[in-house]
């Protein structure tokens, strides 16, 4: 799915609604004529994915949502496509106001006909629009509103959802009960936030977007909830390298970790650090990984250590220290992160050493020179909370997160967060063939390396996280999701920072 066309900035739901309200009362747009760009922009995307599609079910509710199903519908008939118009209602025209009510006596005025559904009724239409239920509601849906949508879900015909899919919170990607699974989603004014993360990259599909001809003053009036990292943000991180560079500029990055049976997480982590353009790249691990270490990364200088005693020399010369690749939780690794915690170098903290910082009480709330690299599992022990509680609100766990422990946090997953009390950042590349282990390994090394290269923390975090899903999306080009390997990805982490992705 791509996202390459979508704008950088995302809203919540209010502030999606401040946007429409400042168009219409301080530039004079009046709703209806959003309303009806609205409905004209789905129904094009409409027939540009499904062109020879010769009947239409559409599911219209009674607000604004509702509103846009009710211009498509007019559209339709007026072009000779069946429409079966369904509301959930006897009483539907009764409650409609405002622009909605504008719609239907357009609608109805072109020729378009209602009808109550009722549980068991036949979805006749070859495509469903699904615009039942916008981004105003709260709570779970339920009653004929949600066997509505486990039919849609269940009739197995493509499904557009107009704005969001409908039980969609538009927020959080939580689902609220039951959801409208979407083929394509065309959303429009402000891009909600909720689409891009959690279950929402399930439910919408093909994302598009429409700004629906508004000024470019009315969003200087609304700031943005986040901003989405796209390849446009790397090449203004990372410019072009001066011809007389050399290797001290680009800094020294020490990988910690890799006990027994864990060697290949720290050195992926190293090869991954290496190729992300760190200058120098170490490696601290067990002495019986060195001899594998060089075979297969001999520009990485490889030490063993048997204890933090060890590890105290090789701390002097790195720049940044990515502490937690195949670190395991024993008392051998749990010196060697209290020594890399006190060196007062810049981290990198993933894994065994973000469960060592919640187990053993190392947490050192306020320390703002640490990136913290989470999946939901580990925030959810950092937080003492189940995962599926961080899941439902991505935004607010990783806020209270980085709240807790300062720095800046990367809450991994799909649209992976980064946060720094600041700015919150979301990553909208990436791919289903990502859920294999040492993802987040490849991860924590490309953040070092970028960290090394003189980026600010949150720079170095939110570059890096794209870099990573970047180049998965370029695997998955060449050779598809399903059994995509992380090590897969380091050669393609050099392409991604080169602008040839």
């Amino acid at each position: 799915m791509s996202r390459s066309d979508l704008p950088g900035a995302l809203y919540t739901a209010a502030q999606s609604r401040a946007l429409d309200r400042t168009a219409i009362e301080q530039f004079a747009v009046p709703g209806f004529r959003l309303m009806q760009r609205a409905g004209h922009a789905a129904f094009a995307e409409l027939l540009g994915r499904w062109p020879g599609v010769r009947s239409l079910t559409i599911v219209c509710g009674t607000g604004n949502n509702g509103g846009d199903g009710l211009i498509m519908a007019g559209l339709a008939w007026q072009q000779g496509i069946q429409v079966q118009l369904l509301v959930l209602a006897e009483d539907y025209v009764d409650r409609l106001q405002g622009e909605a009510l504008d719609a239907w006596r357009w609608a109805d005025a072109v020729g378009v006909q209602l009808q109550c559904w009722r549980p068991g009724m036949e979805l006749a239409g070859e495509v469903l629009v699904d615009a039942l239920l916008g981004t105003g509601i709260s709570g779970e849906v339920s009653g004929e509103a949600a066997e509505l949508i486990t039919h849609i879900n269940r009739s197995h015909r493509p499904v557009l959802s107009v704005d969001i899919p409908s039980g969609l919170c538009s927020d959080t990607g939580a689902v609220l009960g039951v959801a409208v699974r979407a083929d394509m989603t065309v959303t429009f004014i402000a891009l909600k936030q909720g689409l891009l993360t959690h279950a929402g990259v399930d439910h919408c599909g093909e994302l598009k977007f429409d700004g629906l001809l508004l000024p470019d003053e009315v969003y200087e009036e609304i700031s943005p909830s986040a901003f989405r990292t796209d390849r446009d943000d790397l090449a203004k991180l990372l410019p072009p390298r001066r011809r007389s560079s050399h290797k001290g500029l680009f800094g020294h990055v020490l990988v910690i970790g890799g006990d027994y049976g864990m060697g290949g997480a720290a050195l992926m982590a190293a090869e991954a650090a290496a190729r992300s353009g760190a200058g120098l790249v170490s490696l601290a691990t067990r002495p019986e990984h060195v001899t594998a270490a060089l075979t297969r990364a001999p520009e990485v200088m490889a030490s063993g250590v048997n204890s933090g005693q060890d590890l105290q020399p090789l701390l002097e010369r790195p720049d940044v220290l990515v502490v937690g690749p195949g670190l395991g939780q024993s008392a051998w690794a749990d010196q060697l992160l209290q020594k890399a915690l006190a060196s007062g170098k810049p981290l990198v903290l993933d894994a065994d050493a973000l469960n060592l910082l919640q187990q053993r009480q190392h947490l050192q709330a306020g320390r703002h020179d640490w990136v913290l690299t989470p999946h939901p599992g580990e925030a959810a022990r950092l937080l003492g909370q189940e995962t599926a509680q961080v899941q439902q609100n991505r935004f607010d766990a990783v806020r209270e997160l980085q709240q807790q422990l300062g720095g800046t946090i990367v809450l991994k997953g799909a649209g992976s967060l980064s946060f720094d009390g600041d700015g919150m950042h979301l990553c909208s590349a990436g791919n289903p063939g990502m859920a294999c282990g040492g993802m987040g390994d490849v991860l924590s090394g490309i953040i070092g390396a970028l960290r090394a290269q003189r980026l600010s923390a949150i720079d170095a975090a939110r570059a890096g996280v794209y870099v990573h899903a970047r180049a998965a999306d370029l695997c998955a080009l060449e050779q598809g999701e399903r059994g995509l390997l992380a090590t897969d990805l380091i050669t393609r982490v050099r392409r991604v920072l080169s602008g040839f992705d």
